[in-house]
């Protein structure tokens, strides 16, 4: 399908939307001071050891606190359940806890829980979702009535990033009440929710509706501060039209992830806003570099380079993106510290694409499987500008944790995936994890490895950011990657709701209230 007739269909549909009456809203999110927020996803945990999906993060921020505070707008990490800390040695990190802090049970805060969280995380044993992020920590211990120290497996200067996102604070003993199923292992999934943050959870559907309240005992003087709204509902809704008219007459307050033509259309409705916000999300191709896959065509860095010119990445940003998107040359995104634009960069061109293919003994083109799991119209805009230079796409669509795990195996020729590096600011999140030698590397290329890895290890941000440079260079230099563009997200909700979406995609419902 082409991207004229993806917009046509899109606004077609917008338009018999705009033609029905509008529903009155019911409203009753500011009459009753709740707020209602609607996905697709469907939520198995409120913390992100055990469900790392966007939507399980943005719980979990609400329910858990972390360490430290990742303040976007300032760009800045802020005191939370730590009110200083200090760089003891190169592997050592040591806190001061903040006092007078209790979780929803009623119990208080101390360094027990942070001692007992994170060696408990870092246990393979335990396996957590997220272990990837973790890996950098070794142990912690508390020395004192109001500090612990961390111990780190290796230097690492972006462990601030990863407390203040993905490694939420648990009570001390929180996953021992986990049940064993059937099969032995422990359903730590399933522990209710317990924290310190500024909502508890009074209900845990079976992962299609959460409800939370807000926590008046939560503390005074911190960054995320007291909430307003005090009651939040989160519901699965799968189907993107009910989830619309859930929108329109007031059953949901608040969605994001709908189209640009969608997006549009609500807009015209006066008691809907609709903004079109930056992510830290890029969209990218991977490419089956060894020929295991069954086809050895991109294991020819030319054969590569002309999908590169052939895709016209700008098209495809500006009209199923949207405003916010950036094209993105390197494998990060622009916003993460080590992130660079001085990379080779593979522009619209595909009379190149076309020299290069024949250049590569494929002047005839060639069809292979092309792998994709989200957007699928944006996958589909990319196999019409390969197939204008004689490339076919056969789709192979399914989920991601499906198309992950045949990658991993060497069994993908190309694929159209995306990243959100969890929201952390740094280039670790991305491009070590992709090319540090873990199971995600598509090159294993040993230079490559180094570069990054001496980056990893680097105290010094000047040397750090020389050794991603070199990273980012290799890799655009190999098109071991094809970066694309930037994600941008809709958000549409009440316009009562005195809302600012963030580039980090996680909604703060804890800094929103009603006007």
């Amino acid at each position: 399908m082409s991207l004229n007739s993806l917009k046509l269909g899109t606004a077609l549909a917008a338009s018999l939307f705009l033609a029905a009456p509008f529903a009155s809203p019911a409203l009753a999110g500011p009459a009753e001071n709740t707020l209602v927020w609607s996905a697709e996803k469907e939520l198995t945990a409120a913390d992100t050891y055990f469900d790392t999906s966007r939507e399980a993060v943005v719980v979990s921020q609400h329910v858990y606190d972390g360490l430290v505070y990742w303040d976007q707008a300032a760009q800045t990490f802020e005191p939370l359940l730590a009110t200083a800390w200090r760089q003891v040695d190169p592997y050592t990190l040591e806190f001061d806890l903040r006092e007078g802090v209790t979780f929803h049970d009623g119990s208080s805060f101390g360094p027990e829980d942070v001692v007992y969280t994170l060696n408990f995380v870092v246990d393979p044993k335990n396996a957590v979702l997220n272990y990837g992020d973790i890996k950098w920590l070794k142990s912690a211990e508390k020395t004192g009535d109001n500090s612990v120290r961390l111990h780190l497996n290796e230097p690492f200067p972006a462990a601030l990033s990863y407390l203040a996102l993905v490694l939420p604070i648990m009570a001390e003993g929180h996953f021992d009440k986990a049940e064993a199923g059937s099969d032995g292992n422990k359903r730590f999934a399933a522990v209710p929710a317990n924290g310190t943050g500024p909502y508890k959870v009074t209900g845990f559907g079976t992962g299609d509706t959460v409800t939370m309240e807000a926590n008046e005992a939560y503390f005074e003087g911190g960054p995320k501060g007291k909430p307003s709204i005090g009651a939040i509902t989160y519901r699965t809704i799968s189907d993107g039209a009910t989830q619309i008219a859930e929108l329109m007459t007031g059953g949901v307050d608040w969605v994001w992830g709908i189209s640009n033509d969608q997006a549009a259309a609500l807009a015209e409705a006066p008691h809907l806003t609709s903004v079109n916000a930056p992510t830290m999300r890029i969209s990218y191709l991977t490419f089956d570099l060894k020929g295991t896959s069954g086809t050895d065509v991109f294991t020819d860095v030319r054969v590569r380079k002309a999908v590169g010119h052939a895709i016209d990445r700008a098209r495809i940003a500006k009209y199923l993106m949207g405003e916010n998107s950036q094209l993105v040359n390197a494998a990060c995104h622009p916003t993460q510290f080590g992130c660079t634009d001085d990379v080779a960069a593979y522009d619209y061109d595909p009379a190149k694409a076309t020299a290069l293919l024949a250049e590569a003994g494929k002047a005839d083109g060639f069809t292979v499987d092309f792998y994709g799991y989200r957007d699928r119209e944006v996958t589909e805009a990319i196999m019409g500008d390969l197939a204008k230079v004689g490339i076919k796409a056969n789709l192979r669509w399914m989920k991601y944790a499906a198309a992950r795990d045949l990658i991993r195996e060497g069994k993908v020729p190309v694929a159209n995936m995306t990243w959100g590096s969890s929201s952390i600011p740094d280039v670790s999140a991305i491009t070590s994890y992709f090319f540090g030698g873990g199971p995600d590397d598509p090159a294993k290329d040993a230079a490559l490895q180094e570069a990054v890895r001496r980056a990893d290890l680097a105290t010094d941000p000047l040397v750090r950011k020389a050794g991603y440079t070199e990273a980012l260079q290799l890799i655009a230099d190999e098109v071991y990657w094809l970066p694309l563009f930037s994600y941008t997200k809709n958000y549409t909700y009440n316009a009562q709701l005195d809302f600012t979406p963030s580039a980090d995609e996680l909604p703060r419902f804890y800094a929103t209230s009603w006007k």
